[in-house]
């Protein structure tokens, strides 16, 4: 008989206990719910990447159903000091074995987040460069000139120097020519800057086109030319400008004419 008023006493605390744990799990999912969908109407996740935005609502998600467990095992009994000793050993383990992967998850983020550079930007960093053709949470990927695809983790490539060759609308093409200094400074500038005035892609804002001497040996003089562009037409810009420039200069019967890059990108 005692053992069955035993029995009963147990059946009714682990009865209620499973109860209320029903409860709490019913209303808990139900108001988890209701918050993730306020989140999802917050105006500023909308400014964010749709990466980021799936990737804050599935980690504060993540976290309140993490709470709602924790409370349910409090609930049932189960002593929490060995549940948080086992969860931090298992988190510790994970974070050491992870740390790479995290390293490159926070790199994405931050990218994602403060947009360095997007999609079809041509960019130089990690030691690559190439037009971007994905950014995802872990790593970044390149097409280079030569349509190789390069795969760069986030990590390293958010923590070092970035270069964002398109970016900006427009952009100066630098060019450095040489010729006999027996040859007139002014007449050299002059064929240039006509040159370059022809040129239909060559603009005057934010400079006009620019040709000067800037140095020079026994033999010969240096000077700098300097053009800006629609930054997609740079490249046209670039090479127009090294075969007309050195055409129109043998043409005047220059001495010597020749090109050194300066630029590449």
């Amino acid at each position: 008989m005692e053992f069955l008023n035993k029995l009963q006493d147990l059946a009714v605390t682990v009865g209620g206990k499973l109860l209320l744990a029903l409860a709490v799990f019913i209303i808990g999912k139900i108001v988890i719910s209701k918050l993730c969908k306020l989140l999802g109407k917050v105006k500023k996740l909308d400014e964010l990447d749709p990466t980021v935005h799936r990737f804050i609502t599935n980690f504060v998600k993540f976290g309140l159903y993490t709470l709602l467990v924790l409370s349910l095992i409090s609930i049932l009994g189960v002593p929490m000091a060995s549940i948080v000793a086992v969860l931090a050993s298992a988190g510790l383990a994970i974070g050491m074995s992870l740390q790479g992967s995290l390293s490159n998850l926070a790199g994405g983020l931050m990218l994602l987040i403060f947009r360095p550079f997007n999609v079809d930007d041509y960019i130089s960093g990690a030691g690559e460069e190439g037009f971007v053709k994905k950014i995802a949470l872990f790593y970044t990927e390149l097409l280079t000139i030569d349509n190789r695809t390069v795969i760069i983790p986030n990590g390293p490539l958010m923590n070092g120097n970035i270069i964002n060759y398109t970016r900006e609308g427009k952009r100066r093409v630098d060019l450095v020519f040489t010729t006999a200094r027996s040859e007139s400074p002014k007449k050299v500038q002059d064929i240039m800057k006509e040159v370059m005035n022809a040129n239909e892609k060559v603009i005057d804002d934010p400079a006009a086109p620019f040709a000067q001497a800037s140095g020079a040996t026994n033999e010969a003089t240096e000077y700098i030319v300097r053009a800006w562009c629609v930054t997609s037409d740079y490249w046209d810009v670039y090479f127009a400008l090294i075969q007309d420039i050195a055409e129109a200069l043998a043409a005047a019967g220059v001495q010597s004419p020749a090109v050194r890059i300066v630029t590449d990108k």
